[in-house]
């Protein structure tokens, strides 16, 4: 979240594209939602899902559906009141029935000072919402990924937050039974889990937290570990926050081999400033099952090529990447201007696939030869964030 607002503070105007690029949905700011901060997932029919963490009849985010035509569809506008939710920072999930599973990063609000821990919510497919789930910060808050699904309809996610410990992976079966698999405490074995979960055949659970970890790493560098059926925790690499990279926020993805490939929003190429700070750009990077890490590439935030990436990453069969980056965009404007989208290629080359003003807070959606993606700015409609837009739903043709 801190890293989507320090986004907002640098957006610019849409830069040239490097590919085919179609802006499908300009968000106007009121009923119809504003900055989305989450992916997409999409349907057989083409129909496009998502969340928008602000705007709605309340100001409190929206579920919304894009038709192939360009039509949106509210599906629903938290309240953050009433035992609703408020804010998802997360996208969407599924199942075959085309009901849409998602958290929000608040509610229900309890009092002025409160804003709530988070739920975990249901939408039908007639838009009709059921809390699944109301997080009390004991079991954990504040989630902000993509929750997953197994085939015995169970969903695993994660929060970033709650007390006493530092965020939670937790299992939430059909009955509405949850169970909280890891606590977070210990800053050897990470802390603050942001990002999304992946899932084997043996019931392992993968991620990442964009804190903690064994090195001696001043920013809390986070590391990628294993959650076995049982519960038990293996980190698998530890971050120092230098050339290897630092801070992730969003989770993995593996090949067939068994390796996984992600992103650090820190560390890299120093010499690239976050805030204040000398951190690095970030980095895209991977790690073998034997736990060994190689850096495919370091964002030096130059001439466009992009720098911070906050969100996970696509492959496909060539074994080539995709991502985005909340800054680093061109046109260059103070602090590094607006984000991009990015392809790496298997040798480490890079190609600026698309350079947008908004900050690209989320990951990508890979459709028939196509990349589908929501920006957290780049349209003028209304006045919005200091008229830097209120986001868009776009497609790039690779």
């Amino acid at each position: 979240m801190l890293a989507a607002v320090a986004a907002l503070a640098t957006l610019a105007s849409i830069g040239t594209a490097h590919a085919g690029v179609t802006t499908l949905y300009e968000f106007e700011g009121e009923s119809d939602g504003a900055m989305p901060e989450a992916g997409l997932i999409q349907d057989r029919a083409g129909n496009l899902y998502g969340t928008t963490f602000l705007g709605g009849y309340n100001n409190c985010g929206t579920v919304f559906k894009l038709a192939p035509d360009g039509t949106e569809t509210v599906l629903h506008s938290f309240s953050n009141m009433n035992g609703d939710g408020g804010r998802p920072m997360a996208g969407l999930v599924q199942d075959r029935a085309g009901n849409l599973y998602g958290t929000t990063y608040f509610g229900p609000k309890n009092n002025p000072y409160d804003d709530g821990y988070g739920i975990v919510f249901k939408i039908a497919p007639d838009g009709t919402e059921t809390v699944l789930h109301t997080f009390t910060g004991s079991d954990g808050g504040q989630p902000a990924a993509d929750l997953i699904l197994d085939k015995a309809g169970n969903l695993y996610g994660t929060t970033s937050g709650g007390y006493p410990a530092d965020g939670t992976v937790f299992k939430l079966a059909p009955d509405g039974t949850e169970t909280v698999l890891r606590t977070f405490s210990g800053v050897d074995y990470g802390l603050y889990p942001d990002g999304a979960l992946i899932l084997d055949r043996a019931g392992n659970l993968y991620g990442t937290t964009s804190g903690g970890g064994s090195q001696n790493c001043p920013i809390g560098c986070g590391v990628v570990f294993k959650l076995a059926p049982d519960g038990t925790e293996t980190v698998l690499y530890s971050f120092a926050g230098k050339s290897d990279g630092g801070k992730p926020e969003a989770g993995l993805i593996q090949d067939e081999a068994g390796n996984f490939y992600g992103t650090t929003l820190l560390g890299g190429m120093l010499g690239c400033k976050w805030g204040n700070s000398d951190n690095g750009c970030g980095t895209v990077f991977k790690l073998a099952p034997d736990g060994t890490e190689t850096v495919l590439y370091r964002f030096t935030g130059k001439n466009g090529t992009g720098a911070n990436p906050s969100a996970g990453l696509i492959r496909d069969k060539a074994g080539n990447l995709y991502g985005t980056t909340l800054r680093g965009g061109d046109p260059m404007a103070t602090d590094l201007g607006g984000g991009i989208v990015f392809k790496l290629a298997p040798d480490g080359t890079e190609t600026v696939l698309y350079s947008v003003g908004g900050g690209l807070a989320a990951g990508l959606l890979k459709g028939s030869g196509q990349l589908y993606g929501t920006a957290l700015g780049g349209n003028e409609a209304w006045n919005c964030y200091k008229n830097h837009g209120c986001g868009t739903v776009f497609k790039v043709t690779k």
